[in-house]
């Protein structure tokens, strides 16, 4: 092949006419970048193409299901076996299993695993609206089938693992601490993800590290749920929706004021490190 033809295909890969020519624009040399990877290997390309949102889809089903399965299931188990699984370990599956979730497959679409955290990734510019609905239902219903898992295998005990607030403890009391519990969960999701700080893989450590954190000292007061999907589960499968406006204001309302601390702190977002962080290495520099 001629050096002066460009290989076969290339022409209609982004960013390939401007190989030659020389990328200038960190953009530039992103789509250059990808137009040389597309050359090398067509199938990676195919993969990154926004018909496999599929596959974005079924990472976040996947990773809730997980998510729940954990955390739900630590007080299904403990309340089969009379006991055998105590608080601390309680609270320290969950925090283990978003950590493996994104080790092994956060680079597919993100690993939210929390409408809470689609939402604010979106409102910090990192993550497109028209995907946060499609994310948050695959959410909601990795959760349900979790519960159902559990359901089906165990039946109605230990309330299938629902986040109440705790013996002695008012709904709104529940609501701040969930309050102030996601708000340091997407600060730590936000700040791991942005450009100036941006710590790879090792963001895994310290968003699950937080979530023990957070069960350790509060999960006796609202169950440290911090998950809209998480407490949307087991109160579906129960049919029990009395609390689960706690989880929803709670949750919510700390991840806006995680977003306007990052702005606080490192500006508005949008910025490579969070999109790339938000969007999973499927997303690319897709268009919104």
């Amino acid at each position: 092949m001629s050096t002066e033809e460009p290989a076969a295909g290339a022409a209609h890969l982004p960013g390939a006419e401007r190989i030659g020519e020389g990328a200038r624009t960190p953009e530039q040399m992103a789509h250059a970048r990808r137009a040389l990877l597309a050359l090398e290997s067509p199938t990676a390309y195919d993969f990154d193409d926004p018909s496999h949102e599929w596959r974005r889809l079924f990472s976040e089903l996947l990773g809730t299901f997980l998510l729940v399965l954990a955390g739900a299931g630590g007080g299904v188990v403990n309340a089969v076996s009379h006991g055998e699984v105590p608080r601390g370990a309680a609270v320290t599956a969950p925090g283990l299993t978003v950590m493996a979730v994104i080790l092994f497959m956060g680079a597919v679409g993100g690993a939210h695993l929390n409408p809470a955290v689609s939402i604010m990734f979106w409102l910090r510019r990192d993550f497109p609206g028209w995907r946060v609905p499609g994310y948050i239902v695959m959410q909601l219903v990795g959760a349900t089938l979790a519960c159902l898992f559990l359901d089906a295998v165990f039946g109605k005990v230990g309330m299938l693992g629902a986040t109440e607030p705790g013996p002695g403890i008012h709904p709104w009391q529940a609501m701040l601490i969930e309050l102030v519990l996601t708000a340091g969960l997407v600060s730590t999701i936000l700040g791991t993800a942005s450009r100036a700080q941006n710590v790879g893989t090792l963001a895994a450590v310290g968003v699950g590290g937080y979530i023990v954190l957070a069960g350790l000292w509060a999960s006796p007061i609202s169950a440290a749920s911090m998950n809209p999907a998480r407490s949307f589960g087991p109160d579906l499968v129960l049919g029990d929706f009395s609390n689960y406006w706690v989880y929803i204001v709670g949750p919510l309302a700390g991840g806006l004021i995680a977003v306007l601390f990052a702005h606080i702190l490192r500006g508005p977002g949008g910025d490579p490190g969070g999109r790339a962080a938000a969007r999973g290495r499927l997303g690319g520099d897709a268009e919104w």
